[in-house]
């Protein structure tokens, strides 16, 4: 065997772990979507389902969907301990792949995702990547509204249609070669949803970083984002930034007086202008932006005893 064909079979042995919590039908939706992939007969594919203590009906389905025959391994776990960074973890513990990508439980792979991920790693020197998200269907099958895309409050990362480096993963679909997590280690369980509710991803990317590693965006691998009514709208996005702030007040150091207040008021008075000018757009990320400085602070005076 020569060294090129000894890669290539190191590159097959792909992991998926998805951490999962309440959420029955989307997780239906996101294993039928691997059942359509191309390339899985000669890729070795395992599928970590972690699931997060779900209180609704995903046992039971978790239960059915493992009685199907299928191309893939598919490996149902459990983690008591509430938090997207611990099921993660959980599943980091238990996987078997050179190649680890985590992925949430309300996307859909795209048929021909396997060949995105193979040609990525292949194609270039990064270790680490972030896959390119886009918008999926609403529960009715219906698409997008281009025009309105803010509005959905989901994470739309589409950068371009070349690799490039990228600073962070902005989470959603991430992936990365096991020898960064033998050196990075496990996931913050402080952060991210079921916690601090977000921050999780953006720790992990500087420690990544940190270790020597790059991380890459990449064009070739693209999962579909799920459109949810439950989180259109002004005072989901409100309620979605203000926890940012929180969670980045765990992990991130910055001074109240030259950076946090200063930006405070910048954001305050794009917002009052934006809205004045009827431009609803940046009226409504400049608010985003607003309120996530205010958790922020709000997080900082909790951890004084100030507040």
């Amino acid at each position: 065997m020569t060294p090129d064909q000894r890669t290539k079979n190191h590159e097959r042995k792909i992991c998926i772990i998805v951490a999962t919590y309440n959420r029955a039908k989307s997780l239906a939706s996101f294993l039928a979507s691997l059942d359509s992939l191309e390339d899985i007969d000669s890729t070795t594919l395992e599928v970590l389902i972690v699931d997060n203590d779900s209180t609704d009906t995903t046992r039971d389905l978790l239960i059915e969907e493992q009685q199907k025959p299928r191309k893939f391994l598919l490996r149902v776990l459990k983690e008591e301990q509430r938090g997207q960074s611990s099921a993660i973890n959980r599943g980091l513990s238990a996987c078997h792949g050179e190649i680890i990508c985590l992925l949430d439980d309300d996307v859909v792979v795209d048929r021909r995702w396997i060949e995105g991920i193979l040609y990525s790693y292949r194609s270039s020197d990064f270790d680490a990547f972030q896959g390119r998200v886009l918008p999926g269907v609403d529960p009715s099958g219906n698409p997008a509204d281009t025009k309105r895309l803010y509005y959905y409050n989901i994470p739309i990362i589409d950068r371009g249609e070349r690799i490039k480096e990228v600073n962070a993963f902005v989470g959603a679909h991430m992936t990365f070669r096991r020898k960064v997590f033998e050196k990075v280690g496990f996931f913050d369980v402080r952060l991210g949803p079921g916690t601090s509710g977000f921050g999780g991803d953006t720790k992990f990317s500087s420690r990544v970083r940190a270790a020597g590693f790059k991380i890459g965006y990449s064009p070739h691998m693209v999962v579909y984002h799920e459109l949810d009514p439950n989180r259109y709208g002004g005072k989901y996005n409100r309620s979605v930034r203000y926890r940012m702030g929180l969670s980045e007040s765990l992990y991130l150091y910055q001074s109240l007086a030259w950076n946090v207040f200063p930006k405070f008021i910048k954001y305050s008075l794009r917002w009052l202008f934006y809205r004045l000018s009827c431009q609803r757009r940046r009226a409504y990320k400049a608010e985003g932006r607003l309120v996530k400085c205010w958790g922020y602070l709000v997080g900082r005076l909790k951890q004084k005893g100030w507040a």
